[in-house]
């Protein structure tokens, strides 16, 4: 049974294993109050310790995260990170609101050929449904 509900995300991720040369440029796959979940090219063993970099926030979120899964997904694996550190939940539900205020400013452009700036976007995206944004409980 899932312990926190996911939100879907799609921004850049910088995966290090501290055993293994720097990792390439991932994409986070989704974002829960826990951790989240990124595509990789290869499986990691459940219990690897990582370093998550999330460079598309201002100032960059690192957080250190525990491998909890590692599943084929067609000729990627969805690896699932769970942050070590408490203090990474705050800051992991602020990158939560930015992926989808990203999102929304994708969409935006798509369906109404509107071009938002970042801020723009994080204005109408407030406005619109920081409301209904799920609350997490510690």
């Amino acid at each position: 049974m899932r312990t926190y509900i996911r939100h879907p995300a799609d921004i850049p991720v910088a995966i290090e294993v501290s055993s293994q040369p720097a990792q390439a440029q991932r994409r986070v796959s989704n974002v829960s109050h826990g951790g989240l979940a990124f595509l990789s090219d290869s499986c990691m063993d459940r219990g690897t310790q990582i370093r998550i970099r999330i460079d598309a926030v201002d100032p960059p979120f690192e957080a250190e995260g525990i491998v909890t899964y590692c599943r084929q997904k067609g000729r990627h694996y969805m690896i699932g990170v769970e942050f070590i550190h408490r203090d990474d939940l705050y800051i992991a539900r602020m990158v939560e609101q930015i992926c989808h205020i990203q999102q929304y400013k994708q969409r935006v452009a798509m369906h109404e050929g509107r071009r938002l700036s970042a801020q723009e976007a994080a204005v109408e995206w407030i406005s619109k449904f920081a409301g209904n944004f799920p609350r997490w409980s510690s």
